[in-house]
């Protein structure tokens, strides 16, 4: 950018970028987010189909503790499209910070929530508010981080700095786990009436620290150069659809890909435990230090995504996961532990986790400075609804026998497939520069101003 004077070029100089800070606030934010979301998912599978939803048939209970697991899902594209919309116009930096705050609130309230042996109807409705609220927040989290951290990062390692976002996926998912393992091996009456309640009360100590650090980070060199020139927008989200509709879709695409996600963390726990009657600690270990390791493999594959792109990196992770799931369940009914970790290691710690790491950077990357933290959370949002309800989903096509779970297994694998496609036809963009991503948008503004000329860009003081 250019001033006047040398004074003025010093005020309006950009902004240190500080990668390091940005990547341990997102991993922070991150971690309090999935951590929530697993406790959520774990006792979802585990005790909510008896204290929120007694039945006479353990199955229909269980469908219904698996829906308010998925109503989250409905809220977060809200919730994206909401606070996207603040992010877009005050800010990255304070719209994570109440976000952050709203996800911590609502997972303490879940922890204090009565059962429905204690108030009747009213247990399911005040558990699907905080479901609801959790959502809400988790809309933004994600969509936010990514574009924090992918704005604070240098040119040529984007990837790997972004990739701490779902790092925190990883982290999230290992204490949420470690917490459940002793909690699931309580006395069954211990369990039911404070041991589950536990975990929820105990996200109160990550809030604190990622809210901490968060407040000691500083906005982003592009959002406030955006700032400087008066090109935040109004109505970012108006804008979205008017340049990047396209994008837009192939994020939902692409995001349908968590649906691999949430049928082996949740399904796939309920099924083990539930169907083929493993123990409980086990799976949840297996699933931890499945998960934990990805925390290792995600910067791998995010820094190998700078050199040599992301999209072949994705495509071949979702195919990878499309085949390795049918290994998955196909372990869990021999029973092995040794098998399930094997199989649970190639199909979510190797090619799930290509994917995850990589695709937070590349789902920010495809939109403008302007309209990216609104356009990123819509598209992102849309397609995790259908990982939502994935495990209901599952729940019902889940068939008798030992084979029974064969159409579960295609359910996922076709999700993933539908992931790899709207990666192929999505733009590279490991080696494009900050400035020129989102060429949608870029090219359909330069066309605007050269219809109608507009006052040169000069920073507002």
């Amino acid at each position: 950018m250019s001033t006047n004077s040398p004074a003025g070029a010093a005020e309006f100089a950009p902004p240190r970028k500080t990668p390091g800070k940005a990547a341990l606030a997102s991993f922070l934010g991150s971690t309090l987010e999935y951590y929530d979301f697993f406790i959520y998912g774990s006792a979802a599978a585990l005790v909510f189909s008896h204290l929120f939803f007694p039945s006479g048939n353990p199955a229909v209970g269980l469908v219904a503790s698996f829906a308010t697991f998925g109503v989250a899902y409905v809220a977060r594209p809200i919730g994206g499209l909401v606070m996207g919309h603040f992010g877009d116009r005050l800010g990255r930096k304070r719209t994570l910070l109440f976000t952050l705050g709203m996800m911590g609130l609502a997972s303490l309230g879940i922890g204090f929530l009565p059962t429905y042996e204690q108030v009747g109807v009213w247990a399911p409705i005040l558990l699907t508010a905080g479901r609801l609220l959790q959502g809400f927040s988790a809309g933004a989290e994600s969509a936010g981080a990514s574009t924090l951290t992918l704005e604070h990062s240098p040119e040529g390692r984007r990837g790997f700095f972004t990739s701490f976002v779902m790092t925190g996926y990883a982290s999230g998912m290992v204490l949420a786990t470690l917490v459940f393992i002793p909690i699931s091996a309580l006395p069954q009456d211990q369990l039911m009436s404070w041991g589950w309640r536990v975990p929820f009360w105990l996200s109160v100590a990550v809030l604190a620290i990622a809210y901490w650090v968060r407040t000691h980070l500083d906005e982003t060199p592009v959002f406030e150069e955006a700032q400087q020139f008066d090109e935040v927008k109004s109505l970012p989200i108006r804008d979205v659809f008017r340049f990047q509709t396209p994008d837009v879709l192939r994020v939902i695409g692409m995001s349908i890909m968590s649906v691999m996600q949430t049928v082996f963390t949740v399904f796939g726990l309920a099924y083990a435990t539930g169907t083929v009657g493993l123990d409980k600690a086990s799976v949840l270990t297996v699933n931890a230090v499945s998960i934990g390791l990805s925390m290792f493999v995600m910067p791998v594959t995010a820094q190998l995504s700078d050199r040599v792109g992301r999209r072949p990196l994705l495509i071949t992770a979702a195919l990878g996961c499309s085949a390795t799931i049918f290994g998955y369940f196909w372990a869990l009914g021999t029973g092995n532990m040794t098998l399930i970790f094997l199989a649970a290691f190639v199909n979510m710690t190797l090619f799930y986790s290509c994917f995850n790491g990589i695709w937070p950077a590349f789902f920010a990357e495809q939109f403008a400075a302007p309209i990216r933290y609104s356009a990123m959370a819509i598209g992102n949002q849309l397609g995790l609804m259908v990982a939502g309800f994935a495990p209901m989903i599952a729940g019902l096509l889940l068939g008798a026998g030992r084979n029974g779970w064969i159409p579960v297994a295609l359910f996922a694998a076709a999700c993933m497939v539908i992931a790899g496609i709207a990666a192929y036809f999505s733009r590279e963009t490991a080696r494009t520069p900050i400035a020129d991503l989102g060429g949608p948008y870029l090219k359909g503004v330069a066309d605007r101003r050269s219809a109608r000329p507009l006052p040169a860009r000069t920073p507002v003081p």
